[in-house]
């Protein structure tokens, strides 16, 4: 079984960068090494790594998040990046979308446990909810999966000129040529690779970003957004 003794020192960015939160900051790392591992959320090899590629590595998001917008975390899994950007940014209203329990479960302790009052949790997959959950103007992600894919299931959950912003690796730029077509029949109108993170984390974060027009999602998606809209007004009605 791993335990907390086995995280690594706090690295001293992590003061700066989580600032009033640091000791919040501190104890996800320890619910993530231990819960965390023990119910399968995380490897126990990751462990020795939680601050620098995975905790700061999400904070640093934070840079390219603009203030006081709705974000939506698409497959947070255990909380990664929404728990450290909501930790570093109580400006943001954040949703953490994740289809299983046993993640849910897990976010759902760690948001009370850390009094993250602008973060809720919502159970479900990203094509479920649409239409059920308010557009939001930020949609983040990491490791959920290939851009291509992940922007089918993100960017219908944007509001009009939203943008989505996933963390990537060394395939991002490969990754975002490739989606390139899938992207445009979205609705996506520019892209951009971003490095933030400078003086935090070695090697920098590396975002893609993927800003969308009046109709996130494409044709399709505006159609049966507003039918969605449509149900729901009936239903207030009733």
């Amino acid at each position: 079984m791993t335990e907390a003794a086995e995280l690594p020192p706090v690295p001293e960015q992590a003061r700066e960068v989580f600032g009033d939160r640091f000791a919040d900051a501190v104890r996800y790392a320890e619910l993530l090494a231990e819960a965390g591992v023990q119910r399968g959320l995380i490897g126990p090899r990751e462990v020795p790594r939680l601050w620098e590629r995975h905790l700061l590595n999400c904070a640093v998001l934070a840079e390219a998040v603009p203030e006081g917008v709705t974000v939506c975390d698409v497959g947070s899994g255990a909380g990664l990046p929404g728990i450290p950007l909501a930790l570093v940014r109580d400006d943001l209203n954040i949703t953490l979308l994740e289809p299983l329990l046993r993640r849910t479960n897990f976010l759902t302790e760690v948001v009370e446990l850390l009094g993250l009052d602008h973060v809720t949790v919502v159970r479900g997959r990203a094509e479920e909810v649409m239409g059920k959950l308010p557009p939001v103007h930020v949609v983040t992600a990491r490791a959920v999966a290939p851009l291509d894919r992940l922007a089918t299931w993100g960017i219908p959950l944007l509001r009009p000129y939203g943008e989505m912003l996933a963390l990537k690796g060394d395939t991002a730029e490969e990754e975002l040529k490739a989606a390139a077509t899938a992207l445009s029949k979205l609705g996506a109108v520019e892209t951009s690779i971003l490095h933030v993170g400078e003086g935090v984390v070695d090697p920098l974060s590396t975002v893609v970003r993927v800003e969308v027009g009046e109709s996130p999602g494409g044709v399709r998606f505006a159609a049966k957004r507003a039918k969605a809209a449509r149900t729901g007004r009936a239903r207030r009605r009733r």
